[in-house]
């Protein structure tokens, strides 16, 4: 009995320490990023290929709904292979590894004509960054707005958005939008709604000086899961690949508008 008791409280010192262990290194993670007033996780950085197309993440300025990380859900593979997707059905000069990390209050912005925003009903943007986001629209850029769900979500991001752009509203787009005709013709974008939360998916723009959309919210979808887990063989074929044209059509709509 004392060898097994010995050997009881050998093996309970060894768990407590490993969960010690364990618990210093989720503290340490979740308290790594320390940038301007976003307080996130650590979050790698990426430096891209010099591609005709690199796609913008946008880091940006939250309320904490998500504890901070909304703008990072389903990254990098997300992006790796919705940058896959393009390169084999388009003529774009685009690698997997087009793409980096951008923070919305930087001037760096401007140096990516199309720029992909995870989670925008967690925005709680500071000045600088209403007004980059303003003037990224009135310089001819493209946002593509994705994952967000429920009143609360749409409500602050309008509120947010708005604040870039008081002159103006937001108008529906429907598939009769030369955005989802621009390069595959998208027919029905509720397809993808019984993989998604929420329910029937619309989609939400604003138009810039030109008349042209400059940011495109989806309001109940979640391209980006679609773009991750289609290739872990998580989602159906036919809503996956809806997800995939969307995006192609978003970045040539933004290449060619």
């Amino acid at each position: 009995m004392g060898k097994i008791s010995q050997f009881v409280r050998s093996h309970l010192r060894l768990i407590t320490v490993f969960l010690f262990l364990s618990f210093l290194a989720i503290t340490a993670y979740s308290q790594g990023y320390r940038g301007s007033s976003y307080g996130r996780y650590i979050i790698p950085q990426h430096a891209p290929p010099k591609t005709e197309l690199v796609v913008a993440r946008w880091r940006f300025g939250t309320n904490g709904w998500f504890g901070h990380r909304g703008w990072s859900h389903n990254y990098p593979e997300s992006d790796q292979n919705l940058n896959e997707f393009i390169h084999r059905t388009t003529g774009i000069n685009v690698d997997v590894m087009s793409y980096q990390i951008v923070d919305l209050a930087s001037d760096e912005i401007f140096e990516y004509p199309f720029a992909y925003v995870s989670e925008p009903g967690e925005m709680e943007l500071t000045l600088q960054e209403v007004r980059n986001l303003h003037e990224y629209v009135a310089r001819g850029g493209f946002i593509l707005m994705d994952d967000f769900d429920g009143p609360a979500q749409i409500g602050n991001m309008k509120n947010h958005v708005r604040r870039a752009f008081s002159d103006r509203n937001f108008i529906a787009l429907d598939t009769s939008h030369p955005l989802f005709k621009v390069h595959f013709n998208l027919e029905d974008l509720n397809g993808m709604a019984p993989y998604v939360p929420g329910g029937d998916i619309s989609y939400h723009g604003i138009l810039n000086n030109e008349g042209n959309v400059g940011i495109a919210a989806g309001f109940n979808n979640d391209l980006a899961n679609f773009w991750e887990w289609y290739y872990q063989g998580w989602m159906p074929l036919k809503p996956s690949t809806d997800a995939f044209r969307l995006g192609v059509n978003a970045v040539v709509y933004s290449m060619t508008h």
